[in-house]
């Protein structure tokens, strides 16, 4: 086989592979979504106050849900930015997906316990294992594609990324004394993951740009 056939080959091989990882995890965290949707609890009493029997079980769902729309966006941004995957990156993210796959769990588990202390314990430690899995995924990507990739060059600081362990740690800490108030700081990390992040916009845009025109001019080699 000649070299720049192997070549691309190789090329067109670590394109499938980054697009059966985003595939298989967009299927997964879909899956997610939906067990949480049904282990909603229906109102026993269809008025008012049997909607309000069961609010804390929707905003129990609706931070969870709110954490998984997070994780899929940024993971999203990740794999855009991404040129290739090899296997250490797939575990990463396979490491990633078993955290977020408990969150329908310790989710049930904190609103059918009453949001007692253990279970909103349980919660956090959940979430600050999703965030450190996350940012293992980010490192591994970053060194596959180089310090001065594009992922690197969009997270920059990563701020987020670094202080978000810290907070849910403060927050695990305050449930052991209120779990409300755990509760409340895990939230307040959601907000400020809510918050979109323009930079990293920016270069997702600028590679789809670049992904187009780079498409193009192979097209036109093609009939070339």
């Amino acid at each position: 086989m000649p070299p720049a056939t192997c070549m691309k080959f190789l090329q067109e091989g670590t394109l499938v592979n980054k697009n059966r990882l985003e595939a298989f995890s967009d299927g997964v965290l879909a899956i997610i979504i939906t067990i949480m949707v049904l282990e909603l609890r229906i109102p026993e009493d269809p008025t008012w106050h049997g909607l309000a029997e069961v609010l804390p079980t929707l905003l129990s769902y609706l931070l969870s849900f709110v954490y998984v729309g997070i994780y899929w966006n940024n993971h999203h941004h990740l794999i855009q930015l991404a040129d290739r995957v090899n296997g250490a990156i797939l575990w990463a993210n396979l490491h990633l997906l078993f955290w977020l796959s408990l969150f329908p769990f310790t989710t049930r588990w904190m609103d059918e316990s009453g949001f007692l202390q253990v279970p909103v314990l349980i919660y956090g430690v959940n979430l600050l294992c999703a965030a450190v899995a996350f940012y293992v995924l980010e490192r591994s990507l970053i060194r596959e594609q180089g310090r001065s990739g594009p992922l690197a060059r969009a997270l920059g600081r990563d701020w987020k990324g670094k202080a978000s362990p810290l907070i849910y740690i403060l927050g695990i800490a305050l449930a052991t004394v209120q779990p409300l108030a755990g509760i409340a700081v895990y939230t307040v990390v959601a907000l400020i993951w809510l918050v979109p992040d323009r930079r990293v916009e920016q270069y997702v845009r600028h590679a789809h740009q670049t992904g187009h025109v780079n498409d193009q001019s192979n097209a036109h080699r093609r009939q070339d």
